[in-house]
């Protein structure tokens, strides 16, 4: 007879996560490597209770490290968060920068605690990442109908509010019995583990279930390794493959997140180096090869570069690696022009290896990638004139970045991309740069100089503002020593910036840059290119007339960041910015520098967008700004092509 523990279902939960692994090449991480909380009525004498017996207050191990580095086998670390969905970007910051390879949980109350979750499942979905989302749930026995916080549904008896993260979770189960808790947790860890399957993972806890005793079988709590597997691409699909390539006179790379997460840039840069094809980045793959490569031509799409747009208007192969190809990428479908233009697809997910009527090569992308090359052998590599078109180009770009960069008068205010040139001649490798929402993912994505594989951090899968402050903790937690820059506008911050007492309580020494410009500086751009006028952008008083055009609102945001105990330093000039910013790098505690920055108007700017992105505009209208703006969008919706 098979021996077994008396423990509560949260307390054999919390066990259980202690022992999963995952394993790479050799190299074993511990899959949940801490959890996060915030604790109520639906948590707290459940999993509150188990996280404080596993031994909560030990240091969790550093990711890439010995799996059980700082921490026995019993332990679950524990982190106090302020806001739910922030905890979640924690941890997928966490996620991303492990690689996928570890991750996090987070655990919430019943009510509000879970529904806060949703955005923060939704963006770890989106872009692929692992998160473990343990919110509580109500009664499954239901001795008393509504408990606090439960939603009523006349129609259901058995939805509750967490029924909300279905949709944006790849795995969902409610545990409404003790024993079901070991193949859903099972499932949940092998969904976590896939690299084609990952995202955000829930599982709801019934509060009563929670606190419920079970004999559980030893079985359970044995150390589990769950292998992430690198798939290797079908034979005849390769042949397909390199005979396409064989074929291309004019190809092009288009490389997304999946070479991050498979740790293929070295195969990447080798395939480069031996077929010459030059290199075009989505947001979530920039800095797979480092800017200064040859074959590099940084960004594509809307936020791309003029060299890599053009590029991709003339190529006749388009390779696609670990890219899902969104509207931004593609142009809204208006970029590829060639009419003979093909694509490649090498993806982990046959779903994403199917678009744009590719070639499929579902393969991890490093595998793929060497496998490719070996067939190719040393038979191909593109012409020398279209080697020398590319270089030209990328270096006409270059001084482009570099006058948007330059400051003539180190006295005066900066413009956005002044802050980036300013950070550009600071940093090294070692720096994360983490950002999301606003205008400033554009001007990254367009002019930042990656100068190593995990630099440029930047979500656009959801582009969730709210998500550069508990991200950048995340980032610092998994690689710590490491500066971590959050650069965040007045927009975003407002958003979310609670968790800076997270980092100050930890004592992560995040590098928060808050650029205030009075205003949705993104949003506000847009509005004005479809008509809408700026309406509703401008952090401003209502003027006379009930719009929001007075003056503006004497919101002071380095205050608030120093009231919730981080050091702030305020730079009004472009030398007082670089002298801030070289002191925050040195910094040993969470720092932020709070500028002011001046407008495109006025002095210049990031260079326009080199290609266009549909977003309807008024198909009738009184006003003469939407007449025009439906005037260009007709002009440019006429450029849209399937790809059949």
């Amino acid at each position: 007879m098979s021996s077994t523990r008396r423990l509560t279902v949260a307390q054999a939960l919390v066990a259980f996560l202690a022992r999963q692994y995952t394993e790479r090449d050799g190299r074993r991480h511990r899959l949940i490597n801490a959890t996060w909380g915030i604790f109520g009525h639906g948590n707290v004498a459940g999993l509150g209770q188990a996280l404080l017996e596993s031994g909560a207050s030990a240091t969790p191990a550093k990711s890439g490290t010995s799996a059980t580095l700082g921490t026995s086998a019993a332990d679950m670390p524990y982190f106090q968060g302020r806001n739910e969905q922030a905890m979640v970007h924690a941890a997928v910051g966490y996620a991303r920068q492990s690689r996928r390879l570890s991750a996090h949980a987070v655990t919430t109350s019943i009510g509000p605690g879970a529904t806060n979750l949703v955005t923060g499942a939704a963006l770890a979905t989106i872009n692929r990442l692992p998160v473990l989302l343990l919110p509580g749930d109500v009664f499954a026995t239901r001795p008393a109908d509504p408990v606090l916080q439960q939603l009523e549904v006349p129609y259901a008896g058995d939805v509750s509010v967490n029924d909300a993260l279905r949709p944006v979770s790849r795995y969902f189960d409610r545990v409404t019995r003790p024993e079901a808790l070991i193949p859903a947790a099972l499932q949940a860890m092998r969904v976590l583990a896939d690299p084609a399957a990952t995202g955000a993972v829930t599982l709801a806890l019934p509060q009563d279930v929670q606190a419920e005793a079970y004999d559980w079988p030893e079985e359970f709590f044995a150390e589990r390794v769950w292998q992430v597997r690198r798939p290797r691409p079908d034979l005849d699909a390769l042949d397909a493959a390199r005979r396409a390539l064989t074929a291309a006179r004019r190809p092009l790379i288009v490389v997304g997140g999946g070479v991050h997460h498979s740790e293929a840039e070295e195969a990447l840069r080798s395939f480069a180096d031996a077929t010459g094809i030059p290199v075009a980045s989505t947001q979530a793959g920039k800095g797979s090869l480092p800017h200064d490569h040859p074959c590099d031509v940084g960004g594509i799409g809307h936020t791309g570069t003029a060299t890599a747009d053009e590029l991709a208007r003339t190529a006749d192969l388009v390779i696609g690696v670990g890219t899902r190809w969104s509207d931004f990428t593609t142009a809204s479908a208006t970029l590829f022009q060639n009419p003979a233009v093909r694509f490649l697809n090498i993806n982990i997910t046959a779903f994403d290896a199917h678009k744009m009527s590719g070639l499929s090569l579902v393969a991890d992308a490093r595998t793929a990638l060497e496998e490719l090359a070996g067939a190719l052998g040393t038979r191909f590599h593109v012409e020398p004139a279209y080697e020398t078109e590319y270089a030209d180009d990328k270096e006409r770009w270059e001084h482009r970045v570099d006058a948007a960069y330059e400051a003539e008068d180190l006295d005066t205010r900066p413009t956005q991309p002044q802050v980036l040139g300013a950070l550009d001649t600071l940093v090294t490798g070692d720096d994360i740069v983490i950002n999301a929402a606003g205008s400033l993912p554009g001007d990254l994505h367009k002019l930042w100089r990656a100068r190593s594989a995990d630099q440029y951090h930047v979500e656009y899968g959801y582009s969730c503002m709210g998500y550069e402050i508990p991200a950048a903790i995340g980032v610092g937690m998994a690689a710590p020593g490491r500066p971590v820059w959050a650069l965040v506008g007045d927009g975003t911050y407002l958003m979310n910036p609670t968790e800076i007492v997270t980092a100050v309580q930890e004592n992560i020494p995040i590098k928060v840059v808050i650029l205030q410009n009075h205003g949705y500086a993104s949003i506000g751009g847009l509005s004005e290119s479809v008509g809408a006028e700026r309406f509703g952008t401008a952090y401003r008083h209502r003027a006379d007339d009930g719009t929001y055009t007075g003056a503006p609102l004497p919101v002071d945001l380095a205050a608030n960041a120093a009231s919730l105990g981080m050091r702030v330093i305020r730079a009004k000039t472009v030398r007082d910015l670089r002298e801030a910013l070289a002191e925050a790098r040195a910094a040993d505690v969470p720092t932020g520098v709070y500028v002011e920055t001046e407008t495109a108007d006025t002095v210049s700017g990031a260079p326009p967008a080199q290609a266009w992105w549909d977003v309807p505009v008024a198909e009738t209208a009184t006003r003469p700004s939407a007449v025009k703006a439906r005037e260009e969008y007709d002009r440019q919706v006429a450029a849209r092509r399937r790809h059949l």
